[in-house]
């Protein structure tokens, strides 16, 4: 096939039948499309003909027929393809209720959006779907969970203790570059060596739970990958020993899911998104949940679109961080960078002392790992691409 004739063979494929007769038999030799290329054309005209956006409803009406064009496209395109293309479809031609039908579940690629369409369905799926929605969410946690889990224990249990510096450590303990830098007026020149006179190493946690963390997040609409990977997070920290871990959601109203975080799917299928948002009440609940301020983080994951009264959101901030807390406020804990803010709070947060910004998770365990030795988070937030992303993408 000549380069003119595979260039106008995936224009054609790109700008549908409305090109066929400028493009159509170049495209091919004269012949039309045919083959794999008839199967594409046909899946990418369902989703994007203009004729089908308009009505919404170019997969047809019965969840059999979506799940066989769901088919269709993991057949033609790569995996990468087909999550954008099942995106577009719940978007554009209002799927959401037939992604409550078991046969079209079964279809659906798992990845982090289809698993924030599920949640956002929550109570509509019926319950012959539920086990099949739950087996696709399952999929996906698991897969995060592993990526997340070892990344953030390594940095927690490091943080742990470095947060405890001795001065007689046990051989095993000793931090070579804390005890070099200690001791580098004991430089001997001629021996080309450090004489360490003091010695710096790590302490053995003797209590059981070395910190609480309690995160608290946001269950509105665009909140929902910061949900996900949240969940996930407290899953993992709930499964160390030297960590006390509560999760608790809000909108108007607060829940603890606390006693949920063996299982993230079970915290992913409690949660409600959508409806109101009150931060000062899900605050003042989590100012009772702490009883040892000096040991405790406070996560709030929230774009601060504040539905209560936002004085007195602040002055709780205030009070926390003046007791001790160390408080974090992430506008997103999501790949995506931070959404819609409201930017008059995270200003005075920052007024504050107290950055507001995007985290992605995989510089998330860091960011966690500082707080937990009460390094500068603000410093953190500074030298850290990830995180000040996400102030930009509002500037």
């Amino acid at each position: 096939m000549s380069d003119d004739i595979e260039r106008n063979r995936r224009w054609r494929l790109v700008l549908g039948d409305a090109a066929d007769d400028r493009l159509g038999a170049v495209s091919v030799g004269g012949a039309g499309l045919s083959g794999a290329d008839l199967g594409m054309d046909g899946a990418l005209s369902k989703l994007y003909n203009a004729e089908n956006r308009d009505r919404r409803g170019g997969l047809g009406s019965s969840a059999p027929s979506v799940a066989r064009w769901l088919g269709d496209i993991r057949k033609y395109f790569p995996s990468t393809v087909v999550q954008v293309m099942q995106h577009d479809a719940v978007e554009r031609l209002n799927l959401h209720s037939l992604l409550a039908e078991p046969e079209l579940i079964d279809s659906v690629e798992p990845n982090i959006d289809m698993v924030t369409t599920l949640i956002a369905l929550g109570k509509a799926i019926p319950e012959t779907s539920k086990s099949s929605a739950r087996i696709l969410v399952r999929r996906v946690v698991d897969e995060v969970e592993k990526r997340i889990a070892q990344r953030t224990r390594a940095a927690v249990t490091g943080a742990l203790n470095r947060a405890t510096r001795v001065h007689r450590p046990r051989p095993g303990d000793i931090d070579w570059n804390a005890t070099i830098g200690h001791n580098l007026a004991n430089y001997l020149p001629e021996q080309k060596t450090i004489v360490p006179q003091r010695l710096v190493g790590y302490g053995r946690r003797k209590s059981a739970v070395g910190k609480h963390v309690v995160l608290a997040i946001d269950q509105s609409g665009s909140m929902a990958e910061s949900i996900v990977y949240s969940s996930i997070f407290g899953a993992v920290l709930a499964s160390m020993r030297s960590i006390r871990t509560s999760l608790v959601v809000f909108d108007t109203d607060v829940v603890d899911l606390s006693d949920q975080l063996d299982d993230p799917v079970d915290v992913l299928f409690g949660t409600t998104l959508g409806g109101g948002t009150d931060i000062n009440r899900a605050i003042a609940y989590c100012q009772g949940l702490i009883t040892r301020p000096n040991d405790s983080i406070f996560v709030l994951i929230s774009d601060l679109y504040e539905g209560g009264v936002r004085e007195e959101m602040l002055k709780r901030v205030v009070a926390m961080a003046a007791a001790g807390i160390q408080v974090l406020v992430l506008l997103a804990l999501s790949d995506e960078g931070a959404p819609a803010f409201d930017r008059e709070i995270a200003t005075a947060l920052s007024g504050m002392g107290i950055p507001a910004f995007a985290c992605t998770p995989d510089a998330f365990p860091e960011l966690l790992a500082v707080a937990i030795e009460r390094g500068d988070i603000v410093g953190w937030a500074d030298r850290n691409e990830l995180a000040k992303r996400g102030m930009a993408d509002e500037s």
